[in-house]
């Protein structure tokens, strides 16, 4: 049962940086030459530079989704808020390895978000984000705090 929740959301998250390429590079040839590369809280753009830098965030996605390969397949090498000890490795591999696959999941789809936004802002500087920022800092944040209270809960 778990294999195949890790194959969706490892296939759900290749489809995010696919998605997120796609996007990117149908729209780069339509952006002017300066674009957003910074926004503050409020969501105005407080930084410009060169189109080229509409490359960065798949390009960013990619490292991301590399790094994370990598990290689930090496699961003893993360950083866990309990001992592992041999009774609690199991469910405690479990819980690591959804979260990241979630962390990552929620980080692409803001990601691509950020991506929209910059493009829309391009050309129109009234425009607002789909989705706020504050939205999607406080899913990450509550992510995390979900996943300390459940690692907990199986220590």
């Amino acid at each position: 049962m778990e294999d195949a929740l890790f194959i969706v959301f490892d296939l759900l998250n290749l489809g995010l940086v696919i998605f997120l390429w796609w996007f990117t590079l149908k729209n780069y040839k339509s952006l002017p030459q300066v674009i957003p590369t910074h926004f503050d809280v409020e969501g105005k753009a407080d930084n410009f530079g060169n189109k080229k830098w509409f490359f960065f965030t798949p390009i960013l996605s990619v490292i991301f989704y590399i790094g994370i390969f990598f990290l689930i397949r090496s699961p003893e090498s993360a950083n866990f808020p309990v001992e592992i000890t041999d009774e609690n490795r199991d469910v405690q591999f479990f819980i690591m390895n959804f979260f990241i696959r979630w962390l990552f999941l929620l980080i692409g789809l803001i990601f691509l978000n950020n991506q929209d936004f910059t493009f829309r802002y391009a050309f129109d500087e009234d425009t607002k984000a789909k989705v706020p920022f504050s939205t999607m800092l406080l899913s990450v944040i509550g992510s995390l705090i979900a996943v300390f209270i459940i690692t907990a809960q199986f220590k």
